[in-house]
């Protein structure tokens, strides 16, 4: 056999794969134009089944290039034998109306419109309502059709569950639909023509994220018909920087100029203005925390309040009924109660190097002058190489060596340059009393990080706006009231007298409760306290890490 004939045989192979691969995810028809309306209702199955073929053929993904739900698709159209659901007759249904001002409105919501369909629909449904022929069109229809039923399946998907996958801390049973649920849902609300009502009853029921979720309308109505400009990074020129910043917080409405040319006084009141809508310490100076903040756009920060809304998604449908909650960003602390607020305290969490983890479990007792058994990824980051430069590092710090039969060693009999990771038979164990790092009380819960809420030596620390400072573990500012609460039910065990008698007398006890409280460490830099928005600074990346992996 010539090597010409094996070299034709291939390419004409080659060319009848290609042939074959295009016929396979040959797009749907475009416009099949009927005689009458009354022929759409036997010519539109036909294009659903074109569109459904294309999708199965092409990964899921539709004519604009948006992923779809595609098995529920098929299921769904396969129980309606690809009959239209959102038209008759040419004309679109008061279901279809809905759903498109849904989709067209996602973001209130914090949901992106083209993850829906939306610049499709929106074109489409345009089309039909003012061209005549369009609205003769099988394939216009069918495409409509089929994407209105993919937007309702999807955002009830997302309303519910999120976009992000399931992660560590995800309390909820389930994660998805299924398909037969879908195509279930969706066809009990086109028969009931209470799309609005279905899609909004899956959304979590929690106060704090419908809060959250009105403030998102209210500050978009706010800002949205605002522009402004961006300032520099860096300057040289101060006079002309005072004015582009002067410009910018008349765009944004912060300082108002009619009258008041050359008040010295604005440009101050309008950065302090700008600081304590967006939650930043309001010191009045256009420092670079507050001008990346003048620098963010709209979107960017409707963004931000969006990622929130997704992370309440991930929250169970129901609490139970009293909880902590630490909001790492926020560096708070708040115990809820029958739905309500009973506690809030300023707390201390780990530096972005030495982050708080996020965790769900069940505070078990606290301890009373504890000990400080020193972690021993601090033990060789920190306290060996002081050591070694100073052996009286350890008395000045209240330290003391145990061995591992829990016995104490004389320092001094150590040769501290032979420890190392691999060879550390000891614990550096920080005594008892109000110079512990742990301060008077350690609040304990099991956890795989080894971490707990306690009080500190350093309370002046409190009074800082940035607060990411620990190792890890969450420091308490109103460690009292929090002990006083967990123990109010244990009138016969632990009363509160007999607690505050111990604390006064310097007593070490554990204090055991007989109902465990559960704790949730959380990460939500958007949140709504006292009917004001707050905005928290991303401390640990977790907004641009949930941003990409969901893609706003």
């Amino acid at each position: 056999m010539s090597r010409k004939f094996i070299t034709q045989h291939v390419w004409l192979l080659a060319g009848v794969c290609l042939m074959m691969a295009c016929r396979h995810k040959k797009p749907p028809r475009q416009q099949v134009i009927v005689k009458n309306v009354k022929e759409l209702h036997e010519a539109i199955p036909e294009n659903i089944a074109e569109r459904l073929t294309y999708m199965s053929d092409n990964n899921g993904m539709m004519e604009d290039s948006v992923p779809a739900a595609s098995a529920a698709l098929q299921f769904f159209y396969g129980q309606q034998k690809n009959e239209p659901q959102w038209s008759e007759k040419g004309v679109a249904g008061s279901n279809a109306d809905t759903m498109l001002y849904l989709v067209q409105h996602a973001m209130d919501a914090g949901l992106l419109p083209e993850r829906y369909h939306g610049g499709a629909l929106t074109a489409a449904m345009y089309q039909i309502k003012t061209d005549s022929n369009a609205r003769k069109d099988a394939a216009l229809w069918a495409k409509v059709d089929v994407m209105l039923s993919d937007a309702f399946m999807k955002m009830a998907s997302h309303l519910h569950f999120g976009l992000a996958p399931r992660d560590s801390i995800t309390l909820r049973t389930d994660s998805v639909f299924t398909d037969i649920t879908l195509a279930n849902m969706l066809q009990q609300a086109l028969q009931q023509k209470n799309i609005r009502a279905t899609l909004q009853q899956l959304e979590p029921p929690h106060r704090a994220y419908h809060t959250l979720r009105q403030q998102l309308l209210a500050f978009r109505e706010k800002y949205q018909g605002l522009r402004w400009d961006t300032i520099p990074d860096s300057y040289t020129d101060t006079p002309a920087f005072k004015q582009q910043l002067l410009n910018r917080l008349v765009q944004g409405a912060y300082v108002d100029t009619s009258g008041r040319a050359g008040d010295t006084s604005l440009l101050k009141d309008g950065i302090k203005a700008f600081q304590r809508e967006f939650n930043l310490y309001p010191d009045g100076v256009a420092g670079k925390k507050t001008r990346q903040m003048l620098n963010r756009s709209l979107y960017d920060w409707q963004v931000q309040i969006a990622l929130n809304l997704e992370r309440w998604r991930k929250m169970p449908d129901s609490l139970p009924n009293r909880f902590i909650l630490v909001n790492v960003p926020a560096y708070q602390l708040t115990v809820v109660d029958s739905g309500e607020v009973v506690l809030r305290s300023r707390v201390i969490v780990g530096a972005p190097g030495t982050r708080t983890p996020l965790l769900n479990s069940r505070m078990a007792n606290f301890m009373m002058f504890p000990y400080w058994r020193v972690p021993y990824s601090i033990v060789f980051r920190e306290m060996l190489p002081a050591i070694r430069k100073n052996i009286n590092y350890l008395a000045d710090k209240n330290l003391e060596v145990i061995d591992r039969h829990g016995n104490a060693v004389d320092p001094y009999t150590i040769d501290w340059t032979k420890l190392n990771k691999e060879h550390f038979p000891y614990v550096l164990r920080q005594m008892d009393g109000v110079d512990n790092s742990l301060g008077i009380m350690k609040f304990n819960f099991v956890n795989k990080y080894s971490v707990y809420l306690h009080d500190t030596n350093n309370r002046s620390l409190f009074k800082n706006n940035y607060r990411a400072l620990s190792h890890g573990c969450v420091r308490v500012q109103e460690w009292d009231s929090l002990a006083m609460y967990l123990i109010q039910d244990d009138t016969l065990r632990h009363t509160r007298d007999s607690v505050r008698r111990w604390l006064a007398m310097q007593e070490k006890k554990q204090v055991n409760f007989s109902r465990r409280v559960p704790i949730y460490i959380r990460y939500f830099s958007a949140d709504v306290q006292d009917e004001r928005l707050l905005f928290y600074e991303d401390i640990y990346g977790e907004d641009r890490r949930l941003r990409k992996l969901i893609g706003y």
